[in-house]
């Protein structure tokens, strides 16, 4: 067992508390469509209205940088992992708990939600720092497989959930599917007590961080890693339909939850193919070249969703329900290919010394740009006038965001060349309050770091951003 299902790495009970902690990120999503059918249905929001709730509630994942330094710099009682974990545990089932009972208005949900989404944010950053600081007395081999070991376990949880989520809300209300949710989150808190943490006697080092911040500052001042930083931005800010679509996949076509849960599962098998056809043929391909072709095809693929908007695809014959599986299917397959580089690049654009931090900073920026997304889509509704029964310009809406997405193509000089080394801007080490993973590989990490807001809505198309890795939404996600 050790050595097939462990990778090699002994099961002692703080590995299996680190493995729980990221299952839990993963089952999470069982409250995902529970969430879009309660905006949607409950509070009666449009869909515009529901685009920009997700996009502010996102906002934790914007911010993980400033939650590694506030465990670093700020223990409780002496202790910078444990209370931390514990918190967030109990602050996510009281988000879920409240979701199940006072939360009748938009105001309320938008920050019940936002409280769940900073649980999981914060107890990622946590539980990411002991898995490096585990990786550290292993060897570049093993650090991989532990990533591994973690990234399936978030994986498991988030297939687990994934046709669940759907089928739940046919037999029980969206506030039973939150009840049942609340509970998990307390296994963050019991299981932090099995972490291995000694008590710290000595104050925080300010000087180390004070170093870190300065080094920092020195390399994103330059343009080998502004630029590249730069064009992800643009790339991932682009409106996204998501949310338009969701409504008239369940208010125009009729998909009911457990439908939708079947789609989740599909798309979820579907992402872990698109990271093993990046892994297993493209890993090596210039990033010029793969962000080209991939944003062109995603874009054309895209397009393929007007015939079910325009009920095209009833006159070839074929079904709504298995176009739209077929459909997602694809897409995600293609959109996963397109986002795994964005993880590789950030990786590399990370000099040494600050590679923690600044791969979390570039993260926070992509997620940033994830807000936009959400918020200019949100904006385009508005103005086409797309309401939950009204999708007479949802096709205009899928052309304008397919299309939009090829507009930083003019820009793809702004990615380093093909074999063109990254700058060592940083050569002592220090501090490094955000973990990400050691000698990087995108097919051990487990892609937490969603930037829509991973298991809070329902994506019936991926686009090419594809939260999808949803081994969690995730696999949300990440470093």
């Amino acid at each position: 067992m050790t050595e097939k299902v462990f990778f090699g790495h002994e099961p002692t009970p703080e590995l299996i508390a680190i493995l729980l902690v990221y299952f839990v990120q993963g089952i999470l999503g069982l409250a995902r469509l529970a969430i879009s059918f309660f905006l949607k249905d409950d509070l009666g929001l449009s869909p515009a209205e529901v685009s920009a709730l997700v996009g502010v509630a996102a906002l934790p994942w914007m911010v993980k940088p400033v939650f590694g330094f506030i465990s670093d710099g700020l223990p409780i009682l002496g202790y910078r992992r444990r209370p931390y974990l514990i918190l967030s545990g109990f602050l996510g089932a009281l988000a879920w708990t409240a979701m199940a009972t006072v939360v009748h208005t938009a105001w309320a949900a938008t920050t019940a939600i936002a409280l769940s989404s900073l649980s999981v944010a914060f107890s990622d950053v946590i539980v990411d720092s002991l898995v490096v600081e585990r990786a550290r007395k292993e060897s570049v081999g093993d650090a991989g497989s532990l990533q591994s070991l973690c990234w399936g376990a978030s994986a498991v949880g988030g297939l687990l959930t994934a046709y669940f989520s759907g089928s739940l809300l046919q037999h029980f209300s969206v506030q039973t599917v939150f009840a049942i949710t609340a509970a998990f989150p307390l296994i963050v808190s019991t299981v932090a007590w099995l972490i291995t943490e000694s008590r710290m006697t000595e104050p925080t080092n300010w000087a180390a961080v004070r170093q870190q911040l300065g080094q920092l500052r020195q390399a994103v001042s330059q343009k080998s890693i502004w630029m590249p930083t730069a064009f992800l931005f643009l790339w991932q800010a682009t409106p996204t339909a998501e949310s338009a679509f969701f409504f008239f996949t369940t208010n125009e076509l009729g998909f009911d939850p457990e439908f939708l849960g079947r789609v989740r599962l599909v798309t979820s098998l579907a992402s872990l193919t698109g990271i093993w056809v990046f892994q297993k043929f493209l890993k090596t391909v210039p990033f010029r070249q793969i962000f080209g072709w991939s944003t062109v095809i995603s874009a054309i693929l895209g397009l393929s969703t007007l015939l079910l908007v325009t009920h095209a695809n009833r006159t070839l014959g074929i079904d709504d329900r298995w176009f739209s599986m077929g459909d997602s299917l694809v897409l995600t397959v293609m959109g996963q290919i397109a986002y795994m580089p964005i993880l590789v690049l950030a990786a590399r654009l990370c000099p040494p010394g600050v590679e923690a931090t600044l791969f979390a900073l570039l993260m926070s920026v992509v997620n940033l740009a994830g807000l936009l997304s959400y918020e200019s889509g949100a904006v385009l509704m508005h103005w086409m006038g797309i309401s939950d029964h009204d999708f007479t310009n949802l096709a205009l809406l899928v052309i304008i965001t397919s299309l939009s997405t090829l507009l930083p193509l003019p820009l793809l000089g702004w990615l380093p060349k093909a074999g063109e080394e990254m700058p060592d801007t940083a050569t002592q080490p220090s501090l490094q309050p955000v973990p990400v993973a050691l000698d990087f590989d995108p097919s051990a990490s487990k892609h937490l770091e969603q930037p829509f807001l991973p298991d809070l809505v329902t994506e019936l198309v991926s686009s090419r951003r594809s939260d999808a890795v949803e081994g969690s939404a995730f696999l949300t996600g990440e470093e």
